[in-house]
């Protein structure tokens, strides 16, 4: 029987599972392993390039934190001063085809998630292209000093053979609890985590004991060639979304003085950690909880400037509070009532590694890009 993790822990929200959709689950199955396969076995074309490419990527749909991670590349690599390219599919996004993300671009251009790497990290280079090969090659084209690319949301696009894979699992949700489409939320079968230089488990609390690391490894069952790190969240200080306009600097503090409302609105795969973070300040904000990505409607922020002219009428000031990833989409939004604007915050959000593991995972990405490099100028001699 399998060990439980202590009880002072919990995985979070439990993985929703539909065995009724099982027959469908095992013929998703069988496509995924054949077209694995042709992969493995070289009859379906995979593409090296000789920069080296570090992909992120992750088993299940969604919620693993797959953007922050990338963000905390992007913060090392070029603390070592190397030339760091962002390539991701741009979900969501109106467009098609290869597109460079600039401080114009809008979510609907680029998609929210590329589009907030590129305003945290100006100097970057970010591009959106579902074709990961020719992404990569455009992107080399346009930008030939570039020396590391990291590629978003990518563990199944095998087209193109990465120096690093690494993957996420979150641990609200962990793969070896789910299944596979659509009767879980599995893109693979857990067994194609082999396929991982380095496995995250990702979105860890702070409560966790020595105990839990060890079962967590245990369960997880890596293979000696894998490296397993784990990650929790932690948030900045709040921002308005919108700076310039009249919204005034505040802390989370601050949100739970007297005749004061909070109102929480996410929409993100899993915003539980989020929801449970703010209510150390806030103990019974109001939620309102909307799907991964989702696009604010008019008729949606109409109701949010009701709720604060409500909060206003009772004599109470308003703050709303917004993911980062939601904060990327309402930037650009033409539907967002100006009087809401400055009501609207968010919580700026990154990663930290546990069991004092920063430095060794730093080290040993670090580690794998030279030894790439050197790879490279000798197939070159």
């Amino acid at each position: 029987m399998r060990e439980k993790i202590s009880e002072s822990v919990t995985h979070g929200e439990s993985t929703k599972l539909y065995p009724l959709l099982a027959p469908a689950a095992w013929l998703y199955g069988a496509i995924v392993w054949i077209r694995n396969r042709l992969f493995d076995w070289n009859l379906l074309p995979s593409k090296s390039f000789d920069i080296p490419v570090i992909s992120v990527g992750n088993l299940t749909v969604g919620g693993t934190g797959k953007t922050p991670h990338i963000e905390y590349l992007i913060r090392m690599l070029t603390g070592t001063s190397y030339r760091v390219a962002v390539l991701s599919r741009g979900y969501k996004r109106h467009t098609h085809g290869f597109r460079l993300v600039t401080m114009t671009s809008t979510a609907a251009d680029t998609g929210d998630e590329p589009l907030q790497i590129k305003r945290k990290f100006p100097t970057t280079i970010v591009a959106v292209d579902a074709n990961r090969r020719r992404g990569i090659s455009r992107l080399l084209q346009q930008s030939p000093d570039i020396d590391v690319i990291l590629l978003d949301d990518a563990y199944q696009h095998r087209s193109v053979v990465p120096a690093i894979s690494i993957l996420l699992t979150g641990y609200n949700r962990m793969i070896y609890e789910d299944k596979l489409l659509p009767v879980g939320r599995l893109r693979e079968p857990i067994s194609e985590k082999s396929r991982a230089n380095i496995v995250i488990v990702t979105k860890c609390p702070d409560s966790l004991k020595p105990i839990d690391y060890r079962l967590l490894s245990k369960y997880l069952n890596l293979y000696p060639y894998q490296s397993l790190y784990f990650s929790g969240l932690q948030y900045d200080e709040l921002k308005p979304v919108f700076p310039n306009g009249n919204a005034k600097l505040i802390s989370l503090e601050q949100l739970n003085e007297p005749q004061s409302n909070t109102l929480i609105i996410c929409g993100i795969a899993y915003p539980q950690p989020f929801i449970e973070y703010i209510e150390q300040y806030v103990p019974q904000p109001e939620v309102w909880k909307y799907g991964d990505h989702h696009e604010f409607s008019a008729q949606e922020l109409k109701k949010a400037e009701a709720w604060v002219n409500a909060s206003y009428e009772r004599g109470n000031k308003s703050h709303i509070i917004v993911t980062e990833k939601d904060a990327a989409r309402l930037i650009d939004n033409p539907d967002v009532p100006k009087p809401l604007k400055e009501h609207l915050y968010y919580l700026p959000l990154r990663i930290h590694y546990m069991l004092e593991q920063q430095e060794a995972f730093d080290t040993q990405i670090k580690d794998m890009i030279t030894r790439f490099r050197r790879r490279m100028v000798e197939r070159k001699k």
